[in-house]
């Protein structure tokens, strides 16, 4: 990887991290009933409020570099291999993780949590048959909807590419609509709300990412101070694009003059997860459910001292990353060595054989 990407890449292992603590944090602490000290609750409610707070900096960025990185495919690379390279690559992942979240996610809520009422209309993964299966993953009502989303994107995005303003006005309108008139699958509503990133990052980054380059803070703080506050205002009237814009911008500003100012390695820690984030995203989802099923019935049981409960709620989203992330990397170790790598990229189509005399 060029040295001049590496930031982009640290930007890109930074987002999935966020990930993977968001899904850590909203399927461990909300379902948290028997907690024995006070600060126990307060603590998972400090999370469940912190990971809130988050939203705006976490798949806004995430889409928006996702559509800076794919920008040639829009311009320059015609369908033929755009389709392979960058529709049918992701719909394999999209079809054969659906597939194993559903098993895997159905398998460990019948071990750890037999009594437990699913909606199985609500996720893929919970899905009670395989119409409703198809359905979840159509509508994208699935924790890979990330996936579903690039897909989409990736095709408007080539297609309306010759009406590249029009239709960025027309995405932002939306992108603020549907947070008051949602549509019925919680998926499809992330997926109309961030296509404006991506589309903004297809279309626009490499201007949007010169203009930032020579962006003096020093020199803007004062109206990046007065568009933050408006911002922050939207963000509590319920719309938060603005606060993503400008989130989008402050973390490029953040790494970027990192990496300016300090020698940034290849084997960096976010540069090495920002590298795996497919493995990372595809996996973490199902140890997540194990872990906080099993501790969830642990601490509603009341069985552990209080120091360790405190302990546990304090750092469990940062352990939970740590494993997920070291599981994530070494699946795809795995999958390279052993398979070929078809569990994160479609298996080589067979060349025709050359005749021979």
């Amino acid at each position: 990887m060029k040295q001049k990407a590496l930031w982009i890449n640290q930007i890109k292992g930074l987002c999935i991290c966020l990930v993977v603590i968001y899904h850590s944090v909203i399927t461990f602490y909300p379902h948290l009933n028997g907690l024995q000290h006070p600060l126990s609750g307060l603590l998972a409610k400090c999370w469940v409020y912190f990971n809130l707070y988050l939203a705006p900096f976490r798949m806004p960025v995430f889409f928006f570099i996702s559509g800076y990185l794919i920008r040639r495919y829009i311009d320059d690379v015609g369908w033929r291999v755009s389709v392979d390279k960058r529709i049918w690559s992701i719909v394999w992942v999209l079809a054969l993780w659906g597939v194993l979240q559903w098993l895997a996610l159905s398998h460990i809520n019948a071990w750890l949590a037999p009594e437990r009422e699913l909606a199985t209309s609500s996720n893929a993964a919970y899905a009670g048959s395989i119409g409703e299966f198809m359905r979840a993953m159509l509508t994208a009502s699935t924790s890979l909807w990330y996936l579903y989303a690039l897909i989409v994107y990736f095709t408007l995005c080539k297609v309306l590419s010759r009406w590249k303003l029009p239709v960025l006005v027309l995405l932002a309108l939306a992108s603020v609509a549907i947070n008051f008139l949602p549509l019925p699958w919680w998926g499809m509503n992330s997926v109309v709300r961030n296509m404006i990133y991506y589309s903004l990052g297809a279309w626009f980054g490499a201007q949007l990412m010169e203009w930032m380059k020579g962006m003096t803070m020093r020199r803007t703080w004062l109206p990046v101070v007065a568009f933050g506050a408006v911002s922050v205002v939207l963000w509590f009237a319920n719309v938060p694009l603005l606060l993503s814009l400008l989130s989008i911008l402050l973390i490029m500003k953040l790494f970027y003059s990192i990496e300016q100012r300090y020698a940034v390695h290849p084997n960096n820690l976010l540069n090495v997860v920002g590298s795996n984030t497919i493995a990372i995203y595809t996996t973490h989802r199902i140890l997540i459910e194990l872990f906080s099923l099993f501790l969830i019935g642990q601490l509603n049981a009341g069985t552990w001292p209080v120091w360790a409960e405190l302990s546990l709620i304090l750092v469990y989203p940062f352990i939970s990353l740590l494993v997920c992330t070291l599981f994530g990397l070494g699946a795809r170790k795995v999958s390279s060595a052993l398979f070929g790598d078809v569990f994160f990229a479609p298996p080589a189509r067979l060349a025709p054989a050359q005749a021979t005399r």
